[in-house]
């Protein structure tokens, strides 16, 4: 075998090994941080804000049931409703004789009521409730004390879900733009 040639493998293995190395050493060095705050931003206040509706229409309803196999948010046992966030679970419930709702992250809890397969009391609704900011920052899954950096990132991230060149609805995509510029006004 040419000289060069085991020159050549050696170098590439010897560069291998130090790739890995850097990012062993990396990942050790700075580990991916779990937010354990608690406080509840994206599918927990979708969550509460479900649950709050669903109790003040006085609709018993059991969270993490399990339907046709498939756990979701909510089920409502007299109705057989389940509500979910999960598209794929939506589609395998939608094929049994349960009524599924696929419900968005983005859209606020009190909305649930015009998906519902019955009719619901009409719930009078603050307009304080419905501040632009706050709509802004659960579009974006965030709290609405979020720093500027924060919304910046939370954007970055949501757009790449949306985005039409990716796959996703342009009205979406305008609703995420629209969430981002509200935002940003109201970070400081």
């Amino acid at each position: 075998m040419p000289e060069w040639l085991v020159f050549g493998g050696v170098l590439a293995v010897a560069s291998i090994v130090v790739v890995t190395g850097v990012f062993l050493v990396g990942g050790r060095l700075f580990p991916t941080t779990v937010d354990r705050s608690g406080r509840a931003t994206g599918d927990g206040k979708r969550r509460r804000e479900i649950r709050e509706y669903l109790q003040a229409i006085d609709e018993p309803f059991a969270e993490d049931h399990p339907v046709c196999g498939e756990p979701v948010a909510f089920y409502l046992p007299q109705r057989d409703v389940a509500i979910t966030f999960d598209a794929r679970a939506y589609y395998r419930i939608g094929r049994s004789g349960t009524h599924a709702i696929l419900f968005e992250h983005e859209l606020p809890g009190v909305h649930l009521g015009s998906r519902l397969p019955f009719d619901t009391p009409d719930l009078a609704i603050d307009e304080n409730e419905l501040d632009p900011a706050s709509a802004a920052f659960s579009v974006l899954g965030l709290p609405a004390e979020a720093s500027a950096s924060e919304v910046k990132t939370a954007y970055q991230e949501k757009v790449k879900q949306v985005h039409p060149d990716h796959g996703g609805d342009h009205e979406e995509f305008r609703q995420v733009r629209e969430a981002y510029t509200t935002a940003k006004e109201h970070t400081g």
